[in-house]
């Protein structure tokens, strides 16, 4: 395995969408998730993970020894785990860690199959990302003029033009926020690298890009602030170091990323803690 990076990090990710659904909720028709108590937008660490790895898997080609992605459409995980090489669960894993971008970076249960590999817990945590206020679940009507069944172009054969009607769900615009850690004590267990690192950085600054959709209208990533501690447990709790990234609304109905400024306090930083703006 590569040698594993040393640094504790936390970092804040900002992103924002227009005029989109950036994470529908299947339990409520597919509206963007908010919270039920205060309406506040929420696309889930999920939802996020999935981005990042479909960036990792377009970069490495999705046949590169070492980037492959282990959570993705297709796989039969437990065919993978039970070919992997090893006869303990510990050398299971080191394989697994080494041939799986995505198992050396989030982990991830492979504990199944005939053999199976146990629980990996990776170095990379995501938490939900909230909005900054409030959102609107915008529902518009929208109509497709050819028929679906045979059986809906007889219901309207005495219409000049045969239509269906659905729906679609947009935010009409959101400023998310996701916090993120770094782990150098879990990195020695799955051989997460700098070079990996690296590559988690320019997945999340890229992750919308390759992502476009009618559904999805409009997202950028906007901010990617990282604190880099210089020992492995870290010269600060995390929370702290959070909250020195203020986001201040300089109007009642924020409609872009110019409604809104981000203040970062330098001033009185932890020893030992350095700030990287990767974006």
């Amino acid at each position: 395995m590569a040698t594993p990076i040393k640094n504790r990090y936390d970092f804040v990710f900002l992103f924002d969408v227009k005029d989109g659904n950036p994470n529908g909720d299947p339990d409520q028709a597919n509206l963007p998730r908010v919270d039920a108590e205060n309406q506040e937008g929420l696309v889930t660490d999920v939802c996020m993970k999935r981005k990042v790895r479909n960036y990792v898997e377009l970069k490495s080609g999705g046949k590169k020894d070492g980037h492959l992605i282990f959570i993705r459409q297709g796989n039969v995980l437990a065919t993978i785990i039970d070919e992997a090489n090893g006869e303990e669960v510990k050398d299971r894993q080191e394989t697994l860690c080494k041939q799986y971008w995505d198992i050396r970076t989030f982990g991830g249960v492979l504990a199944v199959g005939k053999k199976g590999a146990g629980t990996v817990r990776g170095p990379v945590q995501f938490t939900f990302a909230r909005s900054e206020d409030r959102i609107y679940q915008a529902e518009h009507s929208i109509t497709r003029q050819a028929v679906t069944t045979e059986e809906e172009a007889k219901k309207q054969e005495k219409r000049e033009f045969a239509s269906t009607m659905g729906r679609k769900s947009t935010v009409p615009y959101g400023l998310y926020r996701m916090h993120g850690f770094v782990s150098a004590v879990d990195a020695v267990k799955t051989g997460f690298s700098q070079d990996d690192l690296n590559l988690l950085w320019e997945s999340l600054v890229n992750a919308f890009e390759h992502d476009r959709s009618a559904a999805r209208g409009e997202m950028n990533p906007r901010k990617l602030i990282v604190f880099k501690h210089d020992s492995h447990l870290g010269n600060a709790r995390a929370g702290e170091l959070f909250e020195r990234v203020e986001v201040m609304k300089k109007n009642g109905l924020p409609r872009s990323w110019s409604d809104y400024d981000v203040v970062i306090q330098c001033e009185g930083l932890a020893k030992g803690v350095t700030l990287e703006e990767k974006l």
